[in-house]
């Protein structure tokens, strides 16, 4: 494992490099999309041990911070998903360049997997495949589902003594620019609240897989958006269901590395190898 900095000087990325096991190199890779925020904080252990484990079965693996994110360069209001995008194709080059790899797949969670969606059309070389876990696919309701996760956890942790409190946070512009500690810039919101399922853009890759909760409607929808807009494209819904809360803290309901979801995103992803 070897952390490094890479990408233009005005804009830097922090990276983690998992090299592929000498003794079983498949000559392929996996770049790792993160979420946003405290959504980023929930999965950063998940992905890490994912990492480690195709690193042992041969398969390179690339984590990385976008700009404005985690290790990386830039100031937290910094992130748009135009820019967040750019990031996942310069990371897809530097995967290539270390890992000498003949395929490359990515693999997002949350909103990692709707920028990964953005980015794939910029990737050179094409990207082979995205696995997608419940990506960002209806911004209006993601914006709403932070707000409310945010409000909770104030009237968690400050123990709001009137409901009335609580009822006035909930207003839509009550944290237009921030959740749960990150800030989120106009730029990032605008580009979230434009997200919208019935309107998938161009994939720009051959196969893509989404697994989503069965009760997931903007995952269905978006599927089947993409089936009636783009005949022939290679995209599947699979169900997986799993105890992570993406934005809550772990406790003893709420799993940091849930066991099935690991199993499933390894056969997915070095299944395909």
């Amino acid at each position: 494992m070897t952390p490094f900095m890479f990408g233009p000087a005005a804009r830097r990325l922090f990276g983690v490099f998992h090299p592929a096991d000498e003794r079983r190199a498949t000559r392929s890779a996996v770049l790792l999309c993160a979420p946003f925020g405290h959504e980023a904080l929930r999965v950063h252990r998940f992905y890490r041990v994912l990492a480690d484990r195709l690193s042992r079965q041969g398969v390179a693996v690339l984590r990385f911070d976008y700009f404005g994110t985690g290790d990386a360069g830039g100031d937290d209001e910094d992130g748009d998903l135009d820019g967040w995008a750019q990031d996942i194709a310069e990371a897809h080059r530097e995967l290539l360049r270390r890992s000498g790899a003949l395929q490359i797949s990515w693999f997002g969670a949350r909103l990692g997997a709707t920028l990964a969606l953005r980015a794939a059309p910029q990737a050179t070389p094409p990207v082979q495949r995205l696995l997608l876990w419940e990506p960002v696919l209806d911004g209006p309701a993601y914006l709403q589902a932070l707000s409310r996760a945010h409000v909770d956890e104030l009237a968690l942790s400050h123990s709001l003594p009137e409901a009335g409190w609580t009822r006035a946070l909930r207003k839509p512009d009550a944290f237009a620019g921030e959740c749960l500690g990150f800030a989120i810039s106009p730029a990032l919101r605008e580009g979230i609240a434009a997200l919208r399922p019935h309107a998938p853009g161009r994939l720009g890759v051959q196969h893509v897989s989404v697994l989503a909760p069965p009760a997931d409607a903007g995952a269905a929808q978006w599927t089947e958006a993409v089936h009636a807009l783009q005949p022939g494209a290679q995209v599947s819904l699979a169900p997986l269901e799993h105890p992570l809360i993406w934005t809550s803290n772990p406790h003893a309901n709420n799993e940091m590395v849930p066991a099935e979801a690991l199993q499933r995103m390894m056969s997915e992803l070095h299944g395909n190898h």
